[in-house]
């Protein structure tokens, strides 16, 4: 186990699953306290469990990022109990494809709640927190790292409003490291293609027969983790501001 972020505490959204579980074990193993957040805390404890038994650090939080106040608390808990935060992995989403015409406007409604909005409200509550770790830590560095997606980059037809949502992270996630660059806090849009995680099974039945054969070249979890850590433990003069990862077979 190496320490390039010892001393340091990252917070995951979505953590209970898939790319965040991994992201915070690869975390974890490089020093970091996590705190992990997410809805379903039995999935939450035995990842914890699992950190604690590899010589980690995990603090978990129960609650639903789509709830301005349930993410305001979860940050305010991460800075109460262990002192301050350094990293927030905006992670949790949801992908709801299909045609937009006769979709139940909920599935809209979900992917803007959770992909948008849950974003925005962890962000809003961690950044005078990730400000404050930039100036009093000893990496002199705080890292904001947005998970969107490839769908971020290229609209496709049945792809519509997960499109937009992916899209507005981007510009957000650029318009933000524009303006916390002199303050270093460095902002990263990290942007997976076919990834195997619970993403695509939250689809309806149709949808998911649809979408056969679709995804047969992809990446694991982990894969993404390796990305996001190597974002993180970056010495503070260096930013990656954007990360496009496809697995190898994926056109586009």
């Amino acid at each position: 186990m190496s320490f390039r972020l010892k001393d340091t505490v990252a917070l995951v959204t979505g953590a209970s699953s898939g790319i965040g579980a991994a992201a915070a074990r690869s975390l974890a193993a490089e020093g970091a306290t996590v705190a992990l957040v997410a809805r379903r805390k039995d999935r939450l404890d035995a990842l914890a469990a699992d950190i604690r038994q590899d010589g980690g650090q995990a603090l978990v939080i129960e609650g639903d990022v789509t709830h301005e106040d349930e993410a305001a608390a979860a940050v305010e808990r991460v800075v109460a109990e262990l002192g301050r935060l350094d990293t927030l992995i905006n992670n949790a989403g949801v992908m709801l494809l299909g045609p937009a015409v006769g979709a139940p406007l909920s599935e809209w409604k979900r992917m803007v709640e959770l992909n948008v909005l849950g974003l925005l409200y962890c962000t809003h509550a961690a950044l005078p927190h990730l400000i404050s770790a930039a100036d009093d830590g000893s990496r002199g560095v705080a890292d904001l790292i947005n998970v969107s997606s490839v769908a971020g980059r290229v609209a496709r037809s049945g792809s519509g409003v997960y499109n937009l949502t992916k899209h507005g992270v981007g510009a957000f996630s650029e318009s933000l490291r524009q303006e916390l660059a002199t303050r270093h806090v460095r902002v990263s849009l990290v942007e997976p293609g076919a990834t195997a995680t619970e993403l695509v099974t939250h689809n309806r039945p149709e949808v998911l027969d649809s979408l056969r054969g679709v995804f047969n070249a992809h990446m694991e979890a982990e894969d993404i983790a390796d990305a996001i850590t190597y974002i993180v433990t970056r010495p503070k003069h260096v930013a990656v501001n954007e990360m496009l990862i496809r697995p190898t077979e994926q056109e586009r």
